[in-house]
Parts: C-alpha cells; structure tokens; sequence
C-alpha cells in the first residue's frame, strides 16, 4: 500500500454518498469505482445496460477480490433506479458542466451521478436532472486543454473525496 489507512482502520469521517454508474462500459473502471466504495465507504449503485459480466467469475478476473466489502445495488434501469432510492439529492456530472464541483454544496446522503466512459450522461438524463433540482446539479472536474476530460474511475475518485472533505468541514 502507497497511501491510505492502515489495514482495518476507518475513516475519521462518515461517508453517506450515494455513487451511481449509468451504463458503465469498461470493467477496470467499474472496478477501480467499486475500491473507491470500499475506501469511503460510499453506496455504490450501477444502472444497467452495462457492457461487461458482472458474474463473480468476471469480477475476480477483473481483481474484485474486495467486492464482498461494497453496498453494491445494482438497478435494472434508469427507472428502477429512481424507484428504488427516490434521491433527495442529485449531482450530475459532465465535462460540459460549468460549474465545477468545489462550488457546491455536497451533503450526506448525496448521490453522485456519472454516465458511462464514451458518451457521459444521455442528454435526456441531464435535461431530467435540471428540471428536477435546476441547473446548479450539473457540476464538472474541470480540465486543463489539450485534455477533454478524465478517466472515469478517477472522476468519481476525486468527486467522493470531495464529498468527504467537505463533510469533514462541516463536522
């Protein structure tokens, strides 16, 4: 280990956020997203269609030996998604978002919405999200050219400590 708590510590800070997947397409990712659960202790949601197997064959050869570790929920659809958790709360993240996300307000209880590596966010989603909590939902990672955006996996890694910091600000 590099960095981090030693084996069997916790975290001096809750982690109530909620990370959702929607139609994740790249296993790796999805895997790295799953340790950044682990880590924070974050709810992790995947919204199907996905592009890979997540039968426990394909996780182990993914190295998801941690899996068992993760609130993993995974939704049939968009629609059952908001059926089951009824969010509170939704951030929606794009890389075409304006505002970035140290300028909002994340809370407890939060769900951190990213689309899938190729297309982000359908534009259907995003118009939902604004007119459901307005435009200030859309947030992004601002970053530098020539650069369009980043990985995934390190997208949602960076919002959730985000959160966690700014939960650990408030306490």
């Amino acid at each position: 280990m590099i960095c981090g708590s030693p084996r069997g510590a916790s975290a001096p800070y809750p982690s109530d956020i909620h990370i959702v997947l929607l139609n994740p397409e790249i296993p790796n990712n999805t895997g790295t997203i799953g340790r950044t659960a682990a880590a924070t202790g974050a709810v992790l949601h995947i919204v199907h269609p996905i592009a890979f197997d997540m039968s426990e064959k394909a996780k182990r050869r993914a190295g998801l030996d941690y899996w068992d570790q993760i609130d993993c929920r995974e939704h049939e659809s968009w629609e059952a998604f908001l059926d089951t958790e009824q969010p509170r709360r939704l951030w929606a993240f794009s890389a075409k978002a304006p505002r970035p996300v140290w300028e909002a307000d994340l809370q407890s209880d939060d769900y951190l919405l990213f689309g899938c590596e190729t297309n982000g966010l359908p534009e259907v989603i995003l118009a939902w999200a604004i007119d459901r909590w307005g435009p200030e939902c859309l947030l992004s990672l601002p970053v530098r050219s020539p650069a369009r955006s980043l990985n995934l996996a390190c997208a949602v890694t960076a919002v959730a400590y985000e959160s966690l910091r700014q939960s650990a600000d408030r306490s």
